[in-house]
């Protein structure tokens, strides 16, 4: 096994778009690092620059110990699993699990061997004659796997490989790349635009804005710390809430004003960075799961707001507020409670929010105030 390292990797495209810029990312021998962000974040092409399957612009890709900008991917040493399986319908999944081993000359025995072996860690074993025809969804993303297993490559690199799966088979398949990550050690590059899927999978998760390489962490936190407005409202579900609020400072506390809202927030507990603005606004973040219904004193800075809608999911209600005022992002401002909750519309609603739990950024460079 081995680590994979991209140096100042830069992929711009015959027609000027930079779709990679200036890339610089270590994954560790052994580890499981997902890269996540929206379409056109420039997540895929990382990886297919990592394949082979696209040409660099600019920098330096090293799998292991070898430089492989110019090498073709069948000589990566890297196994590809894809959203589409990429399985030949005319095979059975035993020819399908071995065909690379069968392209590199390996022999029959062998083949055979670690065929056998890929597919008991698979559940595939009573699978091995039949057609991907006949088989499920999850099924077949597990001969993907398997076909990837076989090669015992130094590194998996995957695209969104769950995509085209139900909600419950892919819970099942992330746990399932979970532990054969885990059992087998191998160096795994995973691309998702799925929030929840990075979080819940990688060992570090690096986030991706407009080619760029925004953030890089531990999924908590990434949660905990976001670096910027963008990470911020990415990471969790549903998305952070934001509001531009005026800060006036008053006898040690802070007084965040925003519409009729004024939350008072003791300068003890504030960033420097953050106790410095008073007389200035600030961008100021809160998670829906935040919240929760206030009670007699509760000594918490209060946020009052009518009900626009009340969306039940199961443990918890998804509550959107009719703030007095402008929300920033494309999302209401919203409060995630327990679902015993009781939330009609056009109800004003009293939200405790704990101080501590607020995030700060600056509102010309959304970059977080810490």
């Amino acid at each position: 096994m081995g680590s994979v390292t991209l140096d100042g990797v830069t992929k711009v495209f015959d027609d000027g778009t930079v779709a990679v810029d200036h890339v610089d990312l270590e994954i560790a021998d052994g580890e499981l690092l997902v890269l996540v962000g929206p379409s056109g974040s420039g997540k895929t092409t990382v990886l297919r620059l990592t394949a082979g399957l696209e040409e660099l612009t600019d920098g330096e890709i090293r799998i292991g110990s070898r430089v492989v900008n110019g090498l073709h991917p069948m000589d990566r040493d890297i196994a590809m699993v894809f959203q589409s399986y990429a399985l030949y319908p005319h095979m059975t999944v035993r020819e399908n699990v071995g065909f690379g081993l069968r392209l590199r000359h390996t022999s029959k025995r062998e083949i055979r061997e670690r065929v056998d072996a890929a597919a008991a860690k698979l559940g595939l074993t009573d699978l091995l004659d039949r057609k991907p025809a006949q088989l499920s969804g999850g099924q077949r993303q597990r001969v993907a796997m398997g076909r990837a297993i076989v090669r015992d490559p130094e590194a998996f690199l995957m695209d969104e490989p769950l995509s085209n799966l139900d909600a419950k088979l892919r819970v099942q398949m992330r746990a399932e790349i979970q532990r054969l990550q885990n059992e087998l050690g191998t160096t795994t590059m995973y691309v998702t635009h799925d929030q929840v899927e990075a979080m819940t999978m990688g060992d570090r998760v690096a986030v991706m804005h407009e080619g760029r390489l925004v953030q890089i962490d531990t999924p908590q936190a990434l949660y905990a710390n976001p670096a910027d407005l963008f990470v911020a409202g990415f990471i969790g579900s549903p998305a952070m809430n934001f509001v531009r609020a005026r800060l006036e400072g008053s006898n040690g506390t802070l007084v965040a004003s925003f519409g009729s809202t004024e939350l008072e927030l003791s300068t003890r507990l504030l960033p420097a960075s953050v106790a410095g603005r008073a007389g200035g606004e600030v961008i100021v973040g809160l998670r829906p799961e935040h919240l929760e219904i206030a009670t007699d004193g509760c000594g918490k800075p209060i946020l009052r707001a009518p009900v626009a809608l009340a969306e039940p999911v199961g443990s918890q209600v998804i509550v959107h507020l009719d703030l007095d005022c402008v929300s920033i992002g494309d999302s209401d401002f919203c409060a995630c409670l327990d679902s015993r909750s009781a939330c009609d519309r056009g109800e004003q609603l009293a939200l405790a929010v704990d101080p501590a739990s607020l995030h700060f950024f600056d509102p010309e460079t959304e970059i977080a105030l810490s």
